[in-house]
């Protein structure tokens, strides 16, 4: 009987090794994949100054923060708090290390975030996210949106096995049609509200633009927008025919179809301009993007990102503009493995360990020790057994977890002589 729970903390996962196996193998696959976009990996700590993480939070991320709790004998006056996402710590590393990095700066970041939102199947506290970031100095060609966009996908169609569709906006053409219709004061209201509206019932989401004291023309006019979808030679004449003539506006727009027409020379045929698509984060100033699997909806986005114009400005006076795009891999390992959409190749992990050293005595330890040493200096992952069981139990334990054997008795010993026999 246990004396205390010994259960995981609400919203944290651990995996038996076997599956542990699965959910490397799919991160190794992502780094692969960003390793050969040419991005350059980077850590930054779990920890920040909370002033940092909070510049640019918005959305729910300030009420959903951890902070830490700093011990009497701490140094640091700041307050600190765990990291919520990779984008805002990279803002402040490309800050703090700008003259001896190479602009446009690639990079790449895999690790663990911390968010205190409510745990729920699917949705985790702690969890893994797989990022790429393109930052520029001054300016950044909106090429790289597109490449963000294509690698990430890239990655995913290794181990997803469903169809995706990537849903593509800019955030410049609402703040545009908004300014038009007089109505920036409530902008981030309005965000808010898009941004859930797919979560919703279509009352609800009238009603909260009801709420917002819009007139009856304001409030057809956005939800007209918000129906726009499909491809860009499809959607260009409905996004014209509102008549805007805001200049932020025209430019979200023709940023849209360049990001799409740039994606489609990446040879992504499944983008889609989505008006829908505005991303809860404030610090998302252009290209936003989120990827769905069709067939299965109700997953929500499988990874997600944008451009992010003035993500640095709260901490240097120099432009750092940058587009990124995330995985969120907990969630989505927990969604795949639920609906049985990994690649079966993936499922197929190897075992850990190359060769398991059996010596059947007290008497061919050192032997055992020994022999073990010279495989691992060929590159092999090698296990001495050395619990005091019989053989047969000795190899049925070895063949969980490795894929050959050494037995070395006696006359293996007397002779030097042995040989190397499949576990399977």
């Amino acid at each position: 009987m246990k004396k205390i729970n010994t259960s995981p903390i609400s919203g944290a996962q651990e995996f038996l090794p076997e599956t542990q196996a699965i959910f490397n193998q799919l991160k190794s696959q992502i780094a692969l994949v960003y390793r050969a976009h040419g991005f350059q990996e980077i850590e930054t700590p779990v920890i920040e100054r909370t002033e940092i993480l909070l510049a640019k939070a918005g959305g729910d991320t300030e009420k959903q923060i951890y902070k830490v709790i700093k011990t009497a004998e701490s140094s640091d006056d700041a307050d600190q708090a765990l990291r919520f996402d990779h984008t805002v710590p990279l803002a402040r590393y490309v800050v703090e290390h700008e003259n001896d990095l190479p602009f446009p700066f690639k990079v790449s970041q895999i690790g663990r975030n911390f968010r205190g939102e409510r745990a729920q199947k699917g949705r985790f506290r702690e969890f893994y996210q797989c990022d790429v970031d393109i930052v520029g100095r001054n300016n950044l060609s909106l090429d790289y949106d597109a490449e963000v966009i294509a690698t990430v996908y890239e990655a995913l169609s290794i181990f997803v096995n469903a169809g995706m569709v990537i849903r593509v906006s800019n955030r410049k053409i609402l703040s545009g049609l908004l300014e038009a219709l007089e109505l920036s004061e409530k902008a981030e209201a309005i965000f808010g509200i898009i941004d859930h509206a797919e979560k919703v019932p279509v009352s609800v989401t009238e009603e909260s633009l009801k709420n917002l004291g819009l007139s009856p023309e304001q409030q057809q006019i956005l939800l007209n927008f918000m129906s726009i979808y499909g491809r860009y030679d499809e959607i260009s004449e409905k996004l014209q025919s509102f008549g805007i003539t805001n200049e932020l506006y025209q430019q979200g727009v023709d940023e849209l179809a360049k990001v799409l027409q740039v994606l489609g020379e990446h040879g992504i045929k499944n983008a889609i301009a989505d008006m829908l698509i505005v991303r809860g984060l404030d610090y998302y100033t252009g290209t936003v993007f989120e990827t769905i699997l069709p067939d299965y909806k109700e997953i929500g986005s499988v990874c997600s990102g944008g451009r992010y114009d003035n993500l640095a400005s709260n901490y240097s006076n120099q432009s750092f503009p940058g587009v990124g795009g995330s995985i969120g891999l907990s969630r989505l390992f927990y969604i795949l493995q639920e609906k049985n959409l990994i690649r079966p190749e993936i499922l197929q992990t190897d075992k850990p360990v190359d060769l398991a050293v059996i010596p059947i005595s007290e008497n061919e330890r050192q032997l055992a020790l020994e022999t073990a040493q010279k495989f691992r200096a060929e590159g092999k992952t090698v296990d001495v057994i050395l619990t005091d069981k019989k053989l047969g139990d000795k190899l049925n334990y070895a063949a969980k977890f490795a894929k050959n054997s050494i037995v070395l008795g006696e006359e293996e010993a007397k002779t030097g002589n042995y040989e190397i026999k499949e576990l399977s």
